[in-house]
């Protein structure tokens, strides 16, 4: 698999500044997220959101269906996905609930994403059901005291044993580190925020030769 980054905001000011730059394959979202943005978590509010991000190149979108039994989640689900149907993934809790969900929406042709992943058995849930993605959260698996870092490279082993295509999204990283400690380990998709995309590039030994290059030139 080739290198994928998403960007992880509902912001659509986070939008404007990174997703021109080429380096995001898409984006992705959540309630808690577009809380963050103060954007409201309303189909009629995502269909104008998901307008803006497909505008400025986002492959993928990203979002999170919600409701308290599988129907509601089966019906946000597909209303979600309505929006744009070759673009929008929809993402799911990796709960019995969200399972229940994701079999009938997969079986409708919707890729889907499972989150807020916390154990490695979780991504067999994914696999066995043929999910996309799954998204599991480093930071938050670590603040619990774990190995972090080890678990997730567990899981990726769990989906290369049994053949699986489901991609493990990374989400949750805390620092560049995270990023390049797990690619060097062999996984290839990240969702980053956008303090993370600009730590990507925060090398003052780049900046003083950008700038030496631009001085040399006008001399």
């Amino acid at each position: 698999m080739t290198l994928r980054l998403l960007l992880d905001s509902a912001d659509p000011g986070a939008w404007e500044r990174w997703l021109p730059t080429g380096l995001f394959f898409g984006v992705t979202t959540n309630p808690t997220l577009l809380k963050k943005a103060q954007q409201p978590c309303e189909l009629g509010h995502l269909r104008q959101l998901s307008g803006r991000a497909l505008g400025l190149g986002a492959q993928e979108l990203h979002l999170q269906a919600w409701g308290s039994t599988a129907t509601e989640l089966l019906r946000c689900g597909s209303a979600l996905h309505a929006i744009a149907p070759n673009r929008i993934v929809v993402k799911v809790p990796v709960t019995t609930t969200g399972a229940e969900a994701a079999k009938e929406l997969i079986s409708q042709g919707i890729p889907i994403t499972f989150t807020a992943c916390y154990e490695p058995a979780q991504v067999l849930v994914a696999a066995a059901l043929g999910a996309r993605y799954i998204a599991p959260y480093l930071g938050r698996i670590s603040d619990l005291g774990r190995d972090g870092h080890g678990e997730l490279i567990t899981m990726q082993r769990c989906l290369d044993g049994v053949g699986s295509s489901v991609r493990l999204l990374v989400a949750s990283l805390r620092h560049p580190s995270d990023l390049t400690r797990l690619a060097a380990a062999g996984m290839t998709t990240f969702t980053i925020n956008p303090a993370i995309a600009a730590g990507l590039f925060a090398s003052g030994a780049t900046e003083a030769a950008a700038a030496q290059f631009e001085q040399d030139a006008s001399a």
